[in-house]
């Protein structure tokens, strides 16, 4: 399918997905917004695609924001919409069952950071600028990065961010845990995909579901999280993929999961 905001690539079961606005830094407006969702939302079950690395176009931004000059025109009622799609969205985005993988290559501000953060994993060039700088615009975040935030990288440090505006360069990221690993521009979009392809060929139920454990379980007392994890655990044997995973195991040989 064809889309004039984003580009979208599958190859060897990896799907990229690029947002693709540079002359406006690639900045989230609706119609992106409704691109970014028309594409994800096949990945809601299980089919061709096993990872997702979303990025974005150009060499200066991954996605700089939302787009400041559609927002101006915006009262409260279409500015409750407009964020309530884009919670819609990244949720979406969030609760896929594949692993999801962003490859932040420049500016990642404001809704970019959001976007990036509603993913599995982030990756981040060495160009790479994060930040929520909403305040400077009489604002907070809207996309659920005063959430997201917070628990990516602790209720102090996301205060930091958000109230001052600032952003923090891709080593910063890095060491508060925002990122995982920096790389070199020209290194990261295949780093990420690589990642990508490690997790496409295990197992995918196992997959989906230790992602839901893990999200599900973050928000749940220890009790409640490991009384999900016993249940899912339990839950996966018989399955013929789990078959598969031993007998590949005690057979010295690698695992053929059904369908990857």
């Amino acid at each position: 399918m064809a889309y004039d905001n984003v580009l979208w690539e599958v190859t060897g079961g990896v799907a990229t997905l690029a947002v693709n606005r540079p002359k406006q830094l690639n900045a989230l407006d609706q119609k992106t917004l409704e691109e970014i969702r028309a594409a994800i939302e096949p990945l809601k079950t299980t089919g061709s695609v096993s990872a997702l690395v979303v990025t974005g176009a150009g060499d200066k931004a991954f996605v700089a924001g939302a787009d400041i000059a559609a927002m101006s025109r915006l009262g409260p009622a279409e500015a409750r919409e407009f964020a309530a799609m884009a919670h819609r969205i990244l949720s979406m985005l969030e609760s896929l069952p594949i692993v999801t993988i962003t490859a932040v290559n420049g500016f990642a501000l404001g809704g970019g950071c959001e976007l990036a953060m509603a993913c599995d994993l982030i990756y981040a060039s060495e160009k790479a600028r994060f930040g929520q700088p909403e305040v400077n615009l009489g604002l907070i975040p809207g996309f659920g990065g005063t959430q997201r935030l917070a628990r990516r990288v602790g209720l102090m440090r996301a205060k930091e961010m958000i109230l001052s505006g600032e952003p923090i360069d891709a080593a910063t990221a890095k060491a508060i845990g925002l990122a995982l690993d920096v790389l070199p521009a020209d290194k990261l979009l295949e780093h990420a995909r690589a990642k990508a392809r490690v997790i496409a060929s295990r197992g995918p139920a196992a997959v989906a579901t230790a992602k839901r454990v893990i999200q599900q379980g973050a928000d749940l007392p220890l009790q409640g999280g490991l009384d999900l994890e016993r249940t899912s655990f339990a839950g996966l044997f018989g399955s013929p993929e789990t078959k598969e995973g031993m007998s590949a195991f005690l057979e010295k040989r690698p695992a053929q999961f059904p369908g990857r």
